[in-house]
């Protein structure tokens, strides 16, 4: 316990426990502690004087975050165009480049509903401002038209496009500055996007009501895969939806229904990984439900790397060994500790463990096991100074040394973090992933894949050296608001406008993982 900070009343409100918290931080920094850097939006009145020079930051803002969007979007909407149009084309009023643009445009403004897009993206000012840009959108369609449209075609063609710009981005070498030791980090984990009571399709999973017999919920269920680079940023990569298909339906015994899971869904996320990117080099971030040997298999078949979280109750062979050989460590060979964000870390690892597993455990893999005590001092709901103990372990495809450890275990293996941090943004934080904007599976399919586009361009003006600073001045959310508010309420220079399609300059990216308090380039 630090002895220079006095114990507090019990009972601390909010406020006062954060103060409290602070001061701690402040007493521990003056003894040597280091922890990062810390962002808090400024509390302060607007820097602007006059009307007009509002106007200029408006629109020099305003036209850094269209570059982007006209650097990336114009080759995608040729592709997306050449997607099959089932409608008749003498009836048809808005093609499929208009088509496309106008789903990806309503989540890259974060419209909470089909409705409210039909009601704020159809105005005359935003439908001026775009034009200046994307000169085919001579009319705004009608949400009703585009969930139609997404009815009938073939949605998953959607994502092999946005998988091909993916493609010439890593072919352009973009990220080649924001890798883990020059490999993409990819993490998987599976979310549920919705429930409903009735059955929309039969490809929907269900699951029974805990305390209503013969009733049942209805739901999709999402494995996602991201790319997660470290200044932070976190583009979707893939996604697979969880589906009951013909040899999964139900049986008369309901406790034996059997459906699809994350499992399987992962191995088909593994051979669609390896078919769209044969030589890409991935690290694969993943959680205690992957520590099994057929996915650790496919890794190493695929030359993936693999760094998997590993819970006390999994791999108890495992556990078991690693734990034997650090009690033999006697002279602390394969241990370090460490002060890392103001915590105390200890690491011990063990190297070469083999593991067996399949029928009759005839196969065997060689893993790599490192385990992490950490503690640290925060101030408890009384007010007082406690100290905090934490515990995580991990499984890695390479051997564990001193050199290493911190690389791996802090600058790797926990970014998957930002993964939950990443569906918790779509779900709450304006991508409304968990809205049913169609139940119809093929249409539902589909908004989810213009989500992830327009999630990957919004993520890539967040992350811009020309916007960063206004990024770090408004915050996040309000960063886009004010994007939509510009394009649906300014009457901006739509000239300049134009000559953005011309010359939309050059895409960088901040790389360092602090970009909220620092600004490097990539």
């Amino acid at each position: 316990m630090n002895k220079s900070v006095p114990p507090m009343p019990a009972g601390l409100k909010r406020y006062e426990r954060r103060r409290a918290q602070r001061e701690l931080r402040e007493e521990q920094k003056k003894q040597g502690k280091h922890y990062p850097p810390t962002a808090t939006l400024p509390n302060r009145k607007s820097d602007l004087k006059t009307v007009d020079e509002e106007k200029a930051v408006v629109q020099r803002v305003t036209e850094e975050q269209l570059k982007i969007y006209v650097q990336l979007l114009p080759g995608l909407l040729k592709k997306l165009a050449r997607i099959p149009d089932p409608r008749n084309p003498k009836k048809t009023k808005h093609q499929m480049r208009v088509m496309m643009l106008y789903g990806i445009l309503m989540f890259v403004f974060q419209k909470t509903s089909r409705r409210e897009t039909n009601r704020t993206m159809t105005t005359p000012q935003i439908l001026e401002n775009l034009q200046a840009v994307f000169p085919e959108l001579a009319d705004m369609p009608h949400q009703e038209t585009l969930c139609r449209l997404l009815e009938k075609i073939d949605v998953g063609q959607i994502e092999t496009l946005y998988l091909d710009m993916l493609k010439r981005l890593i072919r352009k070498k973009t990220f080649n500055n924001l890798l883990h030791k020059k490999r993409y980090l990819l993490a998987v984990d599976g979310t549920q996007k919705y429930v409903m009571n009735e059955c929309w399709d039969e490809r929907y999973l269900r699951r029974r009501i805990r305390g209503k017999d013969g009733e049942h919920q209805y739901y999709a269920y999402v494995l996602e895969a991201v790319l997660l680079f470290s200044n932070g940023m976190v583009l979707p990569l893939m996604s697979v939806f969880l589906e009951n298909s013909v040899e999964l339906e139900c049986i008369e015994n309901d406790d034996e229904w059997k459906q699809d899971c994350e499992l399987k869904a992962f191995y088909r996320l593994a051979k669609r990984l390896k078919q769209e990117f044969p030589r890409l080099p991935f690290t694969l971030l993943m959680d205690g439900l992957y520590a099994k040997g057929p996915v650790m298999e496919i890794c190493f078949k695929n030359k993936w790397k693999f760094m998997i979280m590993l819970k006390d109750n999994l791999l108890s062979s495992v556990w078991r060994e690693a734990t034997g050989l650090m009690r033999l460590d006697t002279k602390g060979e394969y241990r370090c500790e460490q002060e890392w964000r103001g915590r105390t870390q200890v690491f011990r690892w063990a190297n070469e463990i083999e593991y067996d597993y399949g029928l009759a455990r005839l196969k065997t893999l060689t893993v790599h096991f490192v385990m992490c005590e950490e503690s640290w001092e925060e101030i408890d709901k009384e007010g007082c100074v406690a100290l905090k103990t934490a515990r995580y372990a991990w499984i890695f495809s390479d051997p564990i040394s001193r050199k290493n450890v911190h690389e791996h275990c802090n600058l790797a293996a926990r970014k998957r973090w930002l993964h939950e941090n990443n569906i918790l943004k779509e779900k709450h934080q304006g991508y409304q992933y968990e809205h049913i904007f169609s139940h119809d599976w093929n249409a539902m399919q589909g908004y989810h894949y213009l989500m992830h586009i327009a999630r990957m361009l919004n993520e890539m003006a967040l992350h811009s050296i020309y916007l960063i600073e206004q990024v770090k001045a408004v915050g996040i959310q309000s960063f886009i608001k004010d994007f939509y508010a510009a394009m649906a309420y300014r009457e901006l220079d739509l000239e300049r406008l134009r000559r953005l399609r011309e010359s939309p300059g050059q895409l960088r990216l901040v790389y360092e993982d602090n970009w909220e308090t620092g600004r490097t380039v990539a």
